[in-house]
C-alpha cells in the first residue's frame, strides 16, 4: 500500500482539522443530530417550509406554488429560494425532518472552507495557496461584525442559511470557470452549478456573476468567449423555471423599506472596529499578487473593489447595500490567506538559501501554521480564557446561539407553555372549524418560545388547520403592508416592521373590522390592555385561553403572569357578498407601489370599504380614477354563499344566484383562476372578486403562460447542458494545467515567473 504523499498528508490534515473545529464549535452530533426543531430566528419559523414543500407542493408536481399558511395566502418560493428546502425534503427520505433541516442549515458553513480550498486548486494555486484560502474562512465564519446579512455563522443562526450554501456553491462555479477558461475544461459542471447557484440565494448569484464578468475580462480571447457565452445561458436556463416568474412578477413583491446603510466605517461598515488587521493583511496579498502577477489575487481584490462599490452606490432599492458587506468582508479575508500563502513561499525560498533550513519543507509549514492560527483566532473569543492569558476578546456570543437554535424548542423552558398554546389552537379549530389566527406580537412573550416568529408555525403544529396571519419572506406576499397595520392595531407593543406605512397603535376596534375583512377567524392576546378592549367589542367570542403562565424576564408588556385569551371572529368567512359593485382604478396601478398607494389610504378609512377599488374589471364596473375619494356605490343583487372549501390551492363555494359579484378573502396573485365564475380581479386591500356565472365556482391556483415560459426555459436549459458535456465548446486540445501566474511559458524559459522556470527553483512552491 502506497504512502500518501506529503501533499496528500497535509491536505487532509489541514481540512480535517477545520472540519473537525467546526464540528465541535457546532455541536456536531450532540445537538445537529438531536431530533428536535430547530429554534432561534428567523431559522425557528424557515423549519415549516420545506415541510410545506415535501406535503403540498410535491404533491402537486410542483416546486413553487400557493401557501395559505401566512399572510392570507402567498406564492411561496416564487420570491424565494427552492433548492435548499428540496434537499431538506431529499434528506428527509432516510433522516428524520427535524435532522435533516438541521444539516441543511450547517451545510454552507462546512462547506465553504472546502469550497475555498477547490477555489485555489481549480485556479492553478500550488502548494499552501489553497489550504491557505481554506484557512482563511474560519476567522470569516465565526465574524461578528455582522450577524444578519449572510455569509458567516451568525447570519446562517438567524436565518440565512440559504445564502451560505449559496456562496459556498458559487465560489466553486468561479473555481471551475476559472480553470474552463484557461483549459477548455469543465463546462457543464460550470453551468450546473451557476444553476445551483441561482436556486439558493440570487445575492451570492449577483456576486458570481459579476466575477464571471470580470473573470472573462482578464482571460479575454475568442475560445474564452466560446467557453463562457454558453456556460452562462445554459446555467440561466437551467434555473429558468424560477428566474422568469421571479423576475415578471416582481411587481408582486412587497418593499420593505429598507434604509440605506451609510455608516462606511465602524461596526456594520466596511471597517469595523477591531478587524483593520484583516484590511492590512489583504492590502499586503493583492500587493504580492499584483508584483508577483498571481492571477486569482488580483481576481480577488477585483471582486473586493466591486462588493465595497455595491455597498457605497447600490440606490434606496429592495436590494438593501448592507447585503453587499458579506462579499466584501469574504474578500479581504482570502487575500489575507493569498498574502500567508505567498509570503510564506518567499520565506520558504529564503530560508532554503541557509544549510541549516534547507531541507524544511515550507510546503507542510505554511498552511499547518495558516490552519493553526485561523482556528486560534477564531477560538479564542469562544471559551472562558484563564486571567494570565494576554489578550482578553470580546466574549464570542456564537457558542450560546448555535445552542439557542439546536436545542430546539422542545427544550425550551417556556415549551410547556408553547405547547399548550399551539395544542389549545389545535383544539380551538377542531371544535370551531380550521382557519386564519391574529397573534398578539411581543418580542419578550414570544422569544422565550424559541424565537419572536415560534407562534408562525400554527401551521406546522396543528396540520394546516390554524393558519398565522405573519410569516417569513415579507416580500414575497403582495398582503405583508396589511398585516403589519393590523398588528400595530391589535398590540401593545408592534414592531412596525415595515417602514412608511401610517400607522395607528390600539386601535383594536378598527383591527378587529380589519381582520373580518382580511377571513381572520381566530385573535390571540396576551396583554392585559388588548385583552381588555377585546372583551369589549361585540364582534369577538373568547373561545380559549392558556395559561397563566410566567412572566417572561425582563418584559415591559405584562409583569404578572401571562395567560392567552383566544378569540373567534363573526363575520369573518371566506367568501362573502359585496354591496356595490367594485370601482376599477383607470390608469396602470400593477407597480408594486402604484398599488400600495391606491390600497393603503382605503384600507385605512372605513368610510372607504363599502366600494372596493379594482385593479380590472367588467365593463360595466364604473371607472374612477386612483384618486378618487367618492367612488359611485351601484348597489348589487345580494347573494348568499354557502358549502365553502379550502384546501393548499383551491377554494370552491355555492352561491343562490349568479351575475353579483362576491369576494374571495384570499390575496390576490395571477395564477388563481375561476371555473364558474368571471374573474378573478384584484380589489383592495390585496383580495380577489369573482362574478359567478353558474351555482358552484372554483378557483385553482394553476399555471400562466410566465410559468410555461420558465418550465420550458429549463427543458431548453437541460438540453443545453447535455450539449455542453459533449461537445466542450472552447476547448484547445491538449492544454496543460498551468500554474497560476501571468507570464507565459516563453517568458519562463528566459528566466521570468512562470511554470517551468519555478520547477528549476530547488525549494518548495507554496504559492
Amino acid at each position: 500500500m502506497r504512502r500518501p504523499s506529503p501533499t496528500t498528508a497535509v491536505t487532509v490534515a489541514v481540512l480535517g482539522g477545520i472540519v473537525a473545529f467546526l464540528f465541535w464549535q457546532l455541536h456536531v452530533p450532540s445537538l445537529i443530530f438531536l431530533n428536535t426543531l430547530t429554534s432561534g430566528g428567523d431559522t425557528g419559523a424557515h423549519v415549516a417550509l420545506p415541510a410545506y414543500m415535501r406535503d403540498h407542493l410535491l404533491t402537486h408536481g410542483r416546486l413553487t406554488g400557493w401557501d395559505p399558511q401566512w399572510y392570507g395566502g402567498f406564492p411561496v418560493f416564487t420570491f424565494y429560494f427552492p433548492l435548499p428546502s428540496l434537499l431538506t425534503v431529499l434528506l428527509n427520505v432516510a433522516l428524520p425532518y427535524d435532522v435533516a433541516f438541521k444539516l441543511v442549515t450547517v451545510a454552507g458553513i462546512f462547506a465553504l472552507p472546502l469550497a475555498a480550498w477547490a477555489f485555489g486548486r481549480l485556479w492553478g494555486m500550488k502548494g499552501a495557496g489553497p489550504l491557505c484560502l481554506a484557512a482563511a474562512t474560519v476567522p470569516y465564519l465565526f465574524d461578528r461584525s455582522f450577524t444578519i446579512y449572510g455569509g458567516n455563522i451568525a447570519s446562517t443562526l438567524a436565518g440565512e442559511y440559504a445564502f451560505s450554501l449559496s456562496l459556498a456553491v458559487g465560489i466553486v462555479f468561479l473555481g471551475v470557470l476559472a480553470r474552463g477558461l484557461r483549459t477548455g475544461r469543465g463546462a457543464g459542471l460550470a453551468a450546473f452549478l451557476l444553476a445551483a447557484t441561482g436556486l439558493c440565494h440570487l445575492l451570492p448569484t449577483l456576486f458570481v456573476l459579476a466575477g464571471a464578468g470580470a473573470l472573462l475580462v482578464m482571460h479575454w480571447g475568442w475560445r474564452q468567449i466560446r467557453f463562457a457565452v454558453p456556460v452562462l445561458v445554459v446555467g440561466g436556463l437551467l434555473a429558468g423555471f424560477w428566474w422568469i416568474p421571479f423576475l415578471l412578477r416582481l411587481s408582486y413583491t412587497t418593499d420593505m423599506g429598507w434604509q440605506k446603510v451609510t455608516a462606511y466605517f465602524g461596526n456594520q461598515g466596511l471597517f469595523p472596529h477591531g478587524n483593520w488587521w484583516v484590511f492590512g493583511m489583504a492590502v499586503v496579498g493583492a500587493a504580492l499578487s499584483i508584483a508577483l502577477r498571481r492571477r486569482v489575487g488580483i481576481f480577488l481584490a477585483v471582486m473586493a473593489v466591486l462588493s465595497a462599490a455595491g455597498f457605497f452606490f447600490v440606490p434606496q432599492t429592495k436590494i438593501w447595500n448592507a447585503r453587499m458587506l458579506p462579499f466584501w468582508v469574504l474578500c479581504l479575508y482570502l487575500l489575507a490567506g493569498v498574502a500567508v500563502a505567498e509570503g510564506g513561499r518567499l520565506l520558504a525560498m529564503a530560508a532554503a538559501r541557509l544549510t541549516v533550513l534547507r531541507h524544511v519543507e515550507g510546503g507542510v509549514v505554511v498552511p499547518l501554521a495558516a490552519a493553526t492560527a485561523a482556528i486560534g483566532f477564531a477560538w479564542v473569543p469562544l471559551v472562558d480564557l484563564p486571567s494570565w492569558f494576554p489578550v482578553h476578546p470580546t466574549k464570542s456570543f456564537v457558542p450560546s446561539w448555535v445552542s439557542w437554535n439546536y436545542e430546539g424548542y422542545e427544550r425550551k423552558a417556556a415549551y410547556p407553555q408553547y405547547y399548550d398554546l399551539v395544542h389549545k389552537m389545535g383544539q380551538v379549530g377542531k371544535q370551531y372549524g380550521c382557519g386564519r389566527a391574529m397573534w398578539e406580537y411581543g418580542y419578550d412573550e414570544e422569544n422565550q418560545l424559541g424565537t419572536p416568529m415560534a407562534l408562525m408555525l400554527l401551521p406546522y403544529w396543528t396540520n394546516d388547520c390554524i393558519d398565522s396571519m405573519e410569516g417569513l419572506l415579507f416580500e414575497s406576499a403582495s398582503s405583508t403592508p396589511y398585516h403589519f397595520l393590523n398588528q400595530a392595531e391589535l398590540s401593545a407593543e408592534p414592531d412596525h416592521a415595515m417602514l412608511n406605512l401610517p400607522y395607528v397603535d390600539g386601535d383594536v376596534t378598527t383591527g378587529i373590522s380589519h381582520l373580518q375583512m382580511l377571513g381572520v377567524r381566530y385573535y390571540m392576546a396576551f396583554s392585559p390592555t388588548m385583552q381588555a378592549a377585546a372583551a369589549r367589542n361585540p364582534a369577538l367570542r373568547l373561545v380559549a385561553t392558556s395559561g397563566p403562565w410566567p412572566a417572561p424576564p425582563g418584559s415591559t408588556t405584562v409583569t404578572q403572569p401571562v395567560t392567552w385569551d383566544i378569540y373567534e371572529i363573526s363575520g369573518a368567512g371566506m367568501v362573502a357578498p359585496l354591496q356595490y359593485e367594485p370601482a376599477v382604478v383607470t390608469g396602470s396601478v400593477t407597480k408594486a407601489k402604484a398599488w400600495l398607494d391606491l390600497s393603503v389610504p382605503w384600507y385605512q378609512d372605513p368610510k372607504r370599504w363599502a366600494v372596493p377599488l379594482a385593479a380590472s374589471g367588467p365593463a360595466s364596473w364604473p371607472r374612477v380614477p386612483a384618486g378618487a375619494a367618492n367612488p359611485p356605490r351601484v348597489p348589487v343583487a345580494p347573494v348568499r354563499p354557502s358549502h365553502v372549501t379550502v384546501t393548499d390551492d383551491r377554494i370552491s363555494f355555492d352561491v343562490d344566484k349568479v351575475g353579483s359579484p362576491v369576494v374571495v378573502r384570499t390575496s390576490y396573485f395571477p395564477n388563481w383562476q375561476a371555473s364558474g365564475a368571471d374573474g378573478p380581479w384584484r380589489i383592495t386591500p390585496n383580495l380577489m372578486v369573482v362574478v359567478p356565472t353558474s351555482h358552484h365556482v372554483t378557483l385553482h391556483y394553476g399555471w400562466t403562460p410566465v410559468d410555461w415560459l420558465g418550465a420550458f426555459a429549463t427543458l431548453a436549459g437541460v438540453a443545453g447542458l447535455v450539449a455542453l458535456v459533449r461537445f466542450r465548446p472552447g476547448a484547445p486540445p491538449g492544454v496543460p494545467e498551468p500554474e497560476d501566474v501571468l507570464a507565459t511559458a516563453e517568458e519562463a524559459e528566459e528566466g521570468g515567473e512562470g511554470p517551468a522556470a519555478e520547477a528549476e527553483e530547488p525549494v518548495p512552491v507554496l504559492g
